[in-house]
């Protein structure tokens, strides 16, 4: 998996390819098999790269688009008040930095 930052110009042609807002960051996009995922669905599918026992998370699948995606929005919303917020971006260790594009 390799991360690129959406501010990057690769990412931003990204989200104005897929019709995204490329200034209002509302979601990631997963790029999988030559397919775009969004919100729940990209989450879920990263969850599940990740393994046991966060791979756990495609039982999410059991709900509603509709719904994944509201939980998503909502958990978007709050992340900063439910996860804290970092003094600094995340800088990735040089055991890291072939996954990151940007």
């Amino acid at each position: 998996m390799t991360l690129l930052p959406a501010q990057s110009g690769l990412g931003h042609a990204l989200y104005v390819h897929y019709g995204l807002d490329p200034r209002n960051y509302e979601t990631n996009i997963l790029l999988s098999d030559g397919m775009a995922y969004f919100k729940a669905e990209a989450g879920i599918r990263i969850m599940e790269g990740l393994g046991f026992p966060w791979s756990l998370a495609a039982l999410l699948r059991l709900l509603p688009r509709s719904v994944r995606d509201w939980l998503y929005d909502r958990l978007a919303r709050n992340r900063f008040r439910i996860f804290g917020r970092r003094a600094s971006c995340y800088v990735p260790g040089t055991q890291y930095q072939e996954r990151f594009l940007g």
